[in-house]
């Protein structure tokens, strides 16, 4: 299991090669306010959400002193729009009250501020401070109990196991790949087993569309020949830029 999961990560590692994360951000502050807004939502809609948020509120400060009801316009696009409102609120003022105005690079001070749990505080650390960590998102739960290489369902459990078979210097490029086939290619209701790069390595294949065409067909992003998520994404992305906010 131990070599089948390694051998995974390298194979995902030359088919995505230029994974990163698909949120759009300059800072810490950025990458933690956008995560907290990707609950329940596309990273493209925070994406397209996030430049009109971040020009009124460029600092935990000026976010924390915003008025909620202009707060949750902004917002609104991601969903969930009050209580993520409350969230930004709350952590800003954390940041401003605790921090001196700076985002932790710390698991335990970030899990501290109000709607910032581990998955998110992991996305922080491994994104913004280069501090490995491995973000267990419902695409990552899936593809790792479809690979067999855990049984548990609970993300925290899923992490602990995952940790013990993949090294620590690769746990955030991992789950960046993990994530990315998730969304790309081993989908939830029908994988494209048939167009998979690691199909000789699951065993779980056949649980989707194995005839080659048709698997193709059901291929997202730029592995399908559409826009990413990112209306800025890394010079080596091979696929075209997401359209802002409208312009879909």
């Amino acid at each position: 299991m131990v070599r089948r999961a390694r051998r995974i990560n390298r194979e995902l590692a030359e088919v995505y090669y230029y994974a990163h994360p698909e949120l759009d951000f300059e800072n810490p502050f950025q990458l933690l306010v956008a995560t907290v807004l990707s609950a329940q939502t596309t990273d493209l809609r925070v994406n397209q959400t996030t430049p009109a948020l971040f020009a009124a509120y460029p600092t935990p400060e000026e976010m924390a002193a915003a008025d909620p009801e202009r707060l949750e316009a902004l917002i609104r696009p991601t969903g969930f729009f009050r209580n993520k409102a409350k969230s930004l609120l709350g952590l800003s003022a954390a940041l401003r009250d605790r921090f001196d105005g700076e985002v932790p690079d710390n698991l335990e001070d970030l899990v501290s501020l109000p709607g910032v749990g581990r998955k998110t505080a992991h996305v922080v650390l491994g994104n913004a401070f280069g501090r490995p960590g491995i973000t267990v998102d419902t695409h990552f739960g899936r593809l790792v109990r479809r690979w067999k290489l855990t049984e548990q369902t609970d993300p925290e459990k899923v992490e602990a196991e995952i940790a013990e078979i993949i090294p620590k210097s690769e746990w955030t490029m991992f789950s960046h790949r993990v994530i990315f086939h998730g969304r790309r290619v081993c989908h939830s209701r029908k994988p494209a087993c048939g167009a998979c790069p690691i199909a000789r390595l699951c065993p779980s294949y056949g649980e989707g569309e194995t005839d080659p065409e048709k698997a193709r067909k059901l291929l997202k992003y730029e592995m399908g020949g559409m826009p990413g998520q990112r209306l800025r994404p890394p010079a080596d992305y091979p696929g075209q830029p997401a359209p802002p906010l409208g312009a879909e």
